[in-house]
């Protein structure tokens, strides 16, 4: 993955994170946080000094 592909993967986990946490649908909120384990598994696979989320 390239530098950028990288950042736009990071914004769209950031996104994904404040969805959840406006979302008040519990099957909803359930479903963005696997979307949201899903991406960050990936980021840690093409990108192994990824630190997790910048809060």
């Amino acid at each position: 993955m390239t530098e950028h592909q990288l950042r736009e993967q990071e914004f769209q986990i950031a996104r994904y994170r404040h969805l959840e946490r406006e979302v008040t649908d519990p099957l909803a909120a359930c479903l963005l946080h696997s979307i949201i384990e899903d991406l960050e598994a990936e980021l840690r696979r093409n990108s192994p000094d990824w630190l997790g989320p910048r809060d």
